[in-house]
């Protein structure tokens, strides 16, 4: 079997430590590893395969004899240095937003669009994390009938900006929990006991710019730029795991009955159903956290919408809507390269 030489940019965050560790449980098959950071990084030690590895600074030079580059080290950074690596010859799977939408780079989530890859320039985009989770609940219903429009709202994770936004929500649930004054530092509102409209710039339209993301990402991936969605991004205090309210629309009369449906979603690969009405059981992000799959139940006719269903999601962010993500990206292009030299 042939090994790669691999190296994780942004290899200390919340993303790169995931990437690291699913190198680890996947029994990727390395010759090499190499972790980059920034200055305040360097000189960390991260752990291997029961080995030690000392965290190297991030530089356009990081990258000769490197075959694949996980880069999760934030959009600005990404167009600094991956265009050097991929030019050192590293197939480049970015975390970041800084390529997604670039007409000349590929925009993957393995199990939908994986013809995709073969047409990439060194770059490969990993898409946002809300778009991923949806989008593994919504091809298994496409693939059974045309679907018109879907009307999605979230319920967004602290992971979504990090550890350190994690971390906040501990710390200021604590602070709320003994009467402290709470003080915002990641967030700009207390997360704690609290939500609000996620925290990204909001343009002429209305729409922030995850809300954006979702749309834009969603029509790419399937090839669809007349796809009519809605989504709505709230910032909800769970530590981990993103969750999603999906409408979907299908063409007038094609609606699939809820028993193909379930089939449909329970037969895709990287989806569990968690859909139990008697016990009232569906996804929730404490169960999706540390799952690779994304939870799909709540499946039921819209009352309101002949031709319409509803659903509810949850998935983890750091997993299937980041790390996860881009190392199935990674091994679905080392089978290609397999097969097609």
């Amino acid at each position: 079997m042939r090994t790669y030489h691999v190296a994780i940019a942004g290899a200390t965050g919340a993303v790169g430590t995931e990437f690291l560790r699913l190198l680890e449980t996947r029994e990727f098959p390395l010759a090499s590893l190499r972790l980059l950071a920034s200055e305040r990084s360097v000189g960390r030690t991260l752990y291997f395969r029961g080995r030690p590895y000392s965290v190297e600074l991030l530089t356009k030079d990081s990258f000769n004899g490197i075959d694949i580059a996980f880069f999760s080290a934030g959009g600005s950074r990404t167009k600094e240095f991956a265009p050097a690596a991929a030019q050192a010859g590293a197939l480049v799977v970015d975390n970041s937003s800084a390529y997604r939408m670039d007409p000349k780079v590929p925009l993957v989530v393995p199990e939908i669009n994986p013809e995709d890859i073969v047409s990439h320039n060194g770059i490969i985009a990993n898409p946002n994390c809300s778009t991923i989770i949806m989008l593994m609940a919504l091809e298994p219903l496409r693939r059974l009938a045309p679907v018109r429009r879907v009307v999605v709202s979230t319920y967004q994770a602290a992971s979504g900006a990090g550890a350190q936004a994690m971390q906040e929500l501990i710390d200021q649930t604590n602070d709320m929990l003994k009467d402290r004054p709470v003080i915002p530092h990641v967030f700009p509102y207390p997360i704690a006991f609290n939500l609000f409209s996620h925290n990204t710039k909001i343009d002429d339209s209305g729409y922030n710019e995850e809300e954006r993301k979702m749309i834009y990402e969603s029509r790419k991936i399937l090839h669809e730029p007349n796809l009519k969605i809605s989504a709505t991004c709230v910032r909800v205090p769970v530590l981990r795991a993103h969750s999603e309210s999906i409408n979907v629309e299908f063409e007038e009369g094609k609606r699939p009955s809820l028993e193909a449906i379930r089939k449909a979603l329970s037969e895709f690969p990287g989806v569990t159903v968690v859909d139990d009405r008697e016990k009232n059981y569906f996804p929730m992000p404490l169960d999706a956290s540390g799952q690779d799959n994304v939870l799909v139940g709540r499946l039921r006719n819209d009352l309101s919408n002949d031709d319409a269903v509803d659903l509810f999601v949850s998935g983890d962010q750091i997993l299937k809507g980041a790390a996860l993500n881009g190392i199935q990206i990674a091994e679905r292009w080392m089978r290609f390269v397999m097969v097609h030299g």
